[in-house]
This record gives C-alpha cells, structure tokens and sequence, in this order.
C-alpha cells in the first residue's frame, strides 16, 4: 500500500530523492527478527568457541600426561573426541552467525524494494497511482504497470525520418543543424548518433529510414519539452565565402528573378551545395545583383515592370 508519494507531475528531482514509499510495517518486523537472531547467534558462537578452547587446552594438557605416562589412553581418546566435537560445534556456530547475517542483508534488500529512488536527476511527467492503492515491485518476466514516468533530461534526442534516398550519405557523426517549432528562428548544433540499418517507416509515400540526433549543448537539450516538434538537416559538405541566394528565391528550373533598370528578368543558375535557407551559387549571377525573394505575388513574374523598395517602404 502506497504510503508516500512526494513527488508530483512536473516536479524536478535529483538522483537519489525519495519517488514513492510503500508500507514496510512487515519488513522492519523481519529486519529486527533477523537482528535478534543474529544476537542470539553470535552469543551461541561465543559460548561454543570458548567450550571448544577450553578443551582444546584440556587435550594439550592430557598429551602432555599421556606422555609422562599419567593417564590412561582410554582418558586421551575421550578428551581427544570431546575437544573434537566442540571445536565442530564451535565452526557450526560460526556459520550459524553467518547465515543470520545473511538474513538481516536479505531482510534490508526487502525494505529496500519499499522505497523508490530516483535513479538520475529528471522530470516527473506523470504519476499514475495514488497514495492509499496498492502496487508491488515487479517480478522478473512479469512487467506490471508503471507507478510514474520520469524523464531524463540528459537524454533528450531527436528522433527524425529521411528518405531511403539519401540514407548512402548519412553516417553516424556527422554534424547536423536542427531548428525546433517552439523556438522559430533558432538553430541547433548537433550531430547524428545513430542511423537505422533498415527502412522503417513510410511517410507520404515514400520510403524512410530513421536517424537519431544529439545536440552539441546538453543544456539547450535539457530545455527542450520532450515530444517537441522539430527539423533536422543532416550536413554533409560545407564551403566558407561563396555567392549564395535564399533557398526561397529560386524558381522551377534553377532560376531567379533578377532586378535590371526596371524589369524583371529571369535569370538560370548554376547551382552548388544547398540547404532549407540558402544555395550556392557558381555560376549565372554576379555579386550585388537584385534578385526577387517576395514571389507570392501573381504580378511578380518575368518581364513585370518593377522597383526596389527600401527598408522604409521607399
């Protein structure tokens, strides 16, 4: 029966906190009869290895009669046989205070299992019992229903599905940018630590394999919600001062939308190493030249008169 039940949905806690108390009444009842019996074992031990030293001096003594012709064989044998016996109760009464402090070890694993630490520092997310019902620690091969749901905020990964496509060039390493839906604008360091060896899912028709991610900044990574939505861009080349333009600005074909004198014109590209934000440019366009990122617009098309307008709406 559940006694204690400290820690609730949303609390953080540390390694070691108490997570739940069920009623030990029993198990202190067994912890201190097995002290008590130990009690009483390593006083029945004292009073056999003291029986058995002392007849142990008594057969040295009689040896020593024996010798000198004092005694009789028949007095050895029998001072012999009794330091013999007492010296076997003595050892049975050692393993007897060994056993009992077996006990008192086994009686304290089992109010052990009346208390629920916590393994690692984490998160409550949810409790699903009540203080007053009743639960047990789980048999081996026999799961029974969860008393909570901790999270370690350690271990939070992004778990995220890429196209059969490209699961050649995605190794375990590489680094990796992700961006997620409740901090728009942001992006994440990360790098890629595991990646399925087989086809896992489908996702609107197309083949998937999945990958998982870790973020560089383990505190970034413990900010993060749990189940929070998010996107993952796997890097698998990266080139420093190259003409790129946004990723947006690029029509059907490789081509932009360029600004010269007053019209529009359509102009093709060659193009290089591309992201969700921006692409490469090799060839086609010239540094400094105006090209059109605003195209959700009907009128804004090839041959349309135009003209740039400032950060003021100039």
């Amino acid at each position: 029966r559940v006694l204690e039940l400290p820690r609730r949905r949303g609390a953080r806690v540390r390694k070691g906190e108490l997570l739940l108390r069920v009623d030990d009444a029993l198990q202190r009842a067994q912890l201190r009869l097995a002290g008590d019996e130990r009690k009483a074992a390593l006083a029945q031990r004292d009073q056999a290895c003291l029986a058995a030293d002392r007849a142990g001096r008594d057969r040295d003594r009689t040896a020593k009669l024996a010798k000198d012709g004092l005694v009789s064989t028949e007095i050895v044998d029998r001072v012999d046989s009794e330091a013999s016996a007492l010296d076997a109760a003595c050892r049975a009464a050692r393993a007897a205070a060994e056993r009992a402090a077996a006990a008192i070890a086994l009686a304290r694993a089992q109010l052990d299992k009346t208390v629920l630490l916590a393994p690692f520092d984490g998160i409550v997310a949810d409790t699903f019992i009540e203080v007053g019902e009743w639960t047990s620690p789980s048999p081996p091969a026999l799961p029974i229903p969860p008393v909570l749901d901790l999270i370690d905020t350690r271990s939070v990964y992004v778990s995220a599905p890429m196209d059969e496509v490209d699961s050649g060039r995605i190794r375990k390493g590489q680094p990796a940018r992700l961006t997620v839906d409740s901090q728009p604008g942001k992006h994440f360091a990360a790098r890629v630590v595991e990646v399925a060896p087989y086809v896992t899912d489908r996702l609107e028709q197309n083949r998937t394999v999945e990958i998982e991610l870790e973020l560089d900044d383990a505190a970034a990574a413990a900010a993060l919600l749990p189940g929070t939505s998010a996107d993952a861009e796997v890097i698998l080349s990266a080139k420093d001062g190259v003409l790129r333009v946004p990723t947006s600005a690029l029509l059907e074909g490789g081509k932009v939308l360029v600004l010269e004198g007053s019209l529009l014109v359509e102009v093709p590209l060659q193009l290089g190493l591309r992201n969700w934000d921006f692409t490469e440019v090799t060839g086609g366009l010239a540094e400094g030249a105006r090209v059109v990122v605003s195209l959700d617009r009907p009128e804004v098309r090839a041959g349309a008169q135009a003209r740039e307008q400032g950060p003021a709406g100039r």
